[in-house]
C-alpha cells in the first residue's frame, strides 16, 4: 500500500516535468493505475484483517476523488 500510494504523485511529478502532453498523459495514466491498485489493496486490508468498513469507506472514498482528478486532467490534456 506505501508503494502504491507513493507511486501516484511520483508519477504525476515525473510525467510533469516530461517535454510533451503525450508523455504526461502516460505517467497519468501509471499513476492512475496506482489509484485503482490501492482501491483494491483496501479493499483487501478489510476482507482479509477485519478493518472497520465505515474507515476503509472512508479511506476508499479520498482514492477515488484522486482517480476522478486524474482522470479529468488526462482528458483536459488529451483535448
Amino acid at each position: 500500500m506505501q508503494r502504491s500510494s507513493a507511486s501516484i504523485p511520483s508519477n504525476i511529478a515525473e510525467g510533469c516535468g516530461r517535454d510533451s502532453k503525450k508523455t504526461f498523459s502516460y505517467f497519468l495514466q501509471i499513476a492512475l493505475g496506482s489509484a485503482f491498485e490501492l482501491e483494491t489493496q483496501l479493499l483487501l486490508c478489510q476482507d482479509l484483517f477485519s478493518i472497520e468498513e465505515k474507515e476503509v469507506a472512508e479511506l476508499i472514498d479520498l482514492v477515488q476523488k484522486c482517480q476522478k482528478m486524474l482522470i479529468g486532467l488526462k482528458r483536459s490534456l488529451n483535448t
